[in-house]
């Protein structure tokens, strides 16, 4: 007999080969169970265990066996879990793109003058009649007013140009969505411009092996073309553009395949169309060359890329508007002084937009005080270039047109 239970334990163990728990549950009972036949179920417990451990050990020593028994096991599961499987087996994980978590959806961006953006579905503005008064786009404060609108997808990065000449990258979707009179999200909040710098070109980079090159121009009538693989990387800070003359700015850019032609309008109702390859290459930090001899007073308003079978439309800041066909702005050399693109007066006000369009198309104008209009190109009268045009958007007293936008009949 043992003097303790420790002691008594630790000979069961021995003597057994019993483990701790086994031989602690049998120093537990009561003395009365400890009789022969207690006794005799505790050895024929170890003689099971002891040719389960056999039984294993030959098992995992043949291979075959082991596939055996996954198999039948496996099949055990497949009868009892009958339904369909609701996840797909692969032989190897993808990696997953930005595009493939985003459901790609047409958008309207707009960015108002204190430096406002939002993004909203395509779809939240229907078209309307030439002469309409438009809808509320966007509620901005009293002395705000929206510059800047286009149409782009949630799958497309964003370059912003600035009036300094830098740029700045952003991926759509990452602009807060917002209702149709809701102001938007501060630019400042999305992208790192520095003080006293301001976004006045903004364009969606898209996934198109046809795009080499980033063609910008500036008020002074200042044109730069640049290889786009020098914007593919660009830090949070921005990188520089385009060198800029003092008092220039950066009005507007575009992206080419370096075989396009160009169209320039002035604020003065002139134009100029010329073929891009006579803008060479240049750096990003290049100061570029010019694109039109301005006349005193005047400025360059606008750029835009041209359509072999389109037409030209122009906009003034009083809602005036026209299509004249392409074949009325002759291809001039680079750095000409232009043709007249519009008659202007007082009653018409500036020259604001000229653009190459389509009769299938459909057009989008925004005043200062936030009303957008929506119409279809065939619906604008044709006109020659020097004709003032017709009503395209009835404006309030004090408002007037800063912004258009082209929705391309694919879209």
């Amino acid at each position: 007999s043992s003097k303790t239970e420790a002691i008594a334990k630790e000979n069961l163990m021995k003597r057994f080969g019993l483990s701790d728990k086994q031989a602690q549950a049998i120093v537990d009972m009561r003395l009365g169970r400890l009789t022969g036949l207690e006794r005799q179920k505790v050895e024929d417990e170890l003689k099971e265990l002891i040719e389960k451990i056999k039984e294993l050990k030959e098992i995992l020593a043949d291979e075959r066996k082991v596939l055996e028994i996954i198999k039948k096991e496996l099949l055990e599961i497949k009868n009892k879990y009958a339904s369909p499987r609701k996840t797909v087996i692969v032989a190897k994980e993808e990696e997953l793109d930005f595009e493939d978590l985003v459901q790609l959806e047409d958008v309207v961006v707009t960015m108002t003058h204190y430096g406002y953006i939002k993004r909203m579905p395509l779809d939240t503005y229907k078209s309307q009649k030439r002469g309409g008064k438009g809808i509320l786009g966007i509620s901005t404060r009293e002395d705000d007013f929206v510059e800047d609108i286009f149409i782009t997808t949630t799958h497309d990065r964003l370059l912003f140009f600035t009036n300094k000449g830098k740029v700045y990258s952003l991926r759509t979707i990452d602009i807060p969505e917002s209702g149709r009179q809701a102001k938007g999200t501060a630019i400042v909040n999305l992208i790192q411009i520095s003080q006293g710098e301001k976004v006045t070109a903004v364009i969606p980079l898209k996934k198109s092996d046809d795009i080499k090159y980033v063609l910008m121009c500036t008020k002074k009538g200042i044109i730069k073309k640049t290889s786009i693989e020098e914007f593919k990387s660009i830090k949070r800070n921005g990188i520089i553009a385009i060198t800029l003359d003092e008092n220039d700015e950066l009005i507007n850019v575009k992206l080419t395949n370096g075989e396009r032609e160009v169209i320039i309008g002035t604020a003065k109702g002139y134009a100029i169309r010329f073929n891009e390859k006579d803008v060479r290459p240049m750096g990003r930090v290049a100061r570029g060359v010019m694109a039109i001899s301005l006349r005193e007073d005047d400025e360059v308003v606008e750029m835009d890329l041209v359509h072999p079978d389109g037409e030209v439309l122009t906009v003034t800041e009083k809602g005036f508007g026209k299509r004249t066909d392409l074949e009325e702005y002759r291809i001039q050399g680079r750095a000409g002084k232009g043709i007249i693109a519009m008659k202007l007066s007082k009653k018409t006000g500036k020259l604001v937009s000229i653009r190459c369009v389509q009769p299938e198309d459909e057009f989008m104008i925004i005043s200062a005080n936030g009303i957008l209009i929506r119409m279809k190109v065939k619906d604008i009268s044709k006109m020659h270039r020097d004709t003032q045009g017709v009503t395209l958007m009835k404006l309030e007293d004090g408002d007037r047109v800063v912004s258009t936008a082209r929705i391309k009949s694919e879209e």
